[in-house]
């Protein structure tokens, strides 16, 4: 095992590396698949054993390409995906085919998956909502642990952390633009989940599709490092080129957090394209919302619409 750092992840004192490589990316069209399942082995070998994932990822491409890999070396890996519908019933038709198309008998972590809008919290607690299957799922075994992920509105996910369940996890943005502009996830969340003891998931530290990099002429390696140096787990990032891999594990092996001071002065830095959300476009557009859930349907006995 290399030297990748390793965190604490929820109250039992499991421990997950620091850095989780992202299924977004893997399952790119762009991406040819025997190269996706190199990635995915050599992030492994490399100690890089904490897997995110979701049942919607490139219509399910994202999950079979991990299952290739998932199948030879299960045990090597804590396994998150995520789950779209809001219903009972269909949470857990999802939940199945995402354990077929992964290969394996069981989740480590199942996340209810963009709690982006108002009513997400009120379709997934209605009567006969995805959280009762996420409590049946936990008794039969086939998920360790749940947890919910949001890249809108802190507001929205500080509703799912108030809810009495037993969450173990939240996935976030956290990155060096999110605490300049007025909805910003570290500085809402991060009080509240830590008193509460659920483990914090960094998401988009270079803006989703790398727009800090490309639009901002930001350093990535520097992007993620803030990032590790906040209150989080484990950073989500996409992956999609050994190139990038060799990146970001040069970012992670012996890495050492940012002092106050540069974690300020890199805000500052950035200050004046923070503020109007421009490079954070998964907070201020539709663009990184997904599709299966921009199509679904309100439960009729929900009229709660933000």
């Amino acid at each position: 095992m290399s030297g990748i750092p390793t965190r604490p992840f929820g109250r039992d004192g499991e421990e997950v590396s620091i850095l989780c490589l992202g299924g977004g990316h893997i399952g790119r069209a762009e991406l040819e698949p025997d190269e996706a399942v190199r990635i995915m082995h050599r992030a492994i070998d490399e100690g890089i054993t904490f897997f995110d994932n979701a049942w919607e990822y490139n219509e399910r491409e994202s999950e079979r390409r991990m299952g290739l890999v998932l199948r030879e070396r299960r045990e090597e890996v804590f396994l998150m995906t995520k789950v779209c519908a809001r219903d009972r019933d269909g949470a857990l038709r999802q939940l199945d085919e995402s354990l077929e198309l992964l290969q394996c008998e069981h989740l480590d972590l199942w996340m209810f998956h963009e709690v982006n809008y108002g009513n997400d919290p009120d379709w997934i607690f209605a009567p006969g909502g995805a959280a009762e299957a996420g409590l049946e799922a936990l008794r039969a075994g086939k998920v360790r642990h749940l947890g919910f992920t949001g890249h809108k509105d802190p507001s929205f996910l500080l509703r799912m952390l108030e809810m009495e369940y037993p969450w173990s996890a939240l996935l976030m943005p956290v990155n060096v633009l999110d605490p300049g502009f007025h909805r910003s996830f570290v500085r809402e969340i991060t009080p509240l989940a830590r008193e509460k003891g659920v483990s914090i998931l960094g998401m988009k530290s270079l803006g989703g599709l790398g727009q800090f990099v490309t639009d901002g002429g930001m350093d990535p390696k520097e992007c993620i490092r803030w990032a590790l140096s906040q209150e989080i787990a484990s950073l989500v990032s996409g992956i999609d080129s050994m190139a990038v891999l060799e990146q970001n594990l040069a970012v992670a092996r012996g890495f050492q957090p940012m002092s106050r001071a540069e974690l300020d002065e890199m805000c500052a830095r950035y200050a004046d394209v923070a503020g109007d959300g421009r490079l954070e476009q998964f907070k201020t557009t539709q663009f990184y919302d997904s599709r299966v859930h921009r199509d679904q349907h309100f439960f009729p006995e929900v009229t709660t619409i933000n």
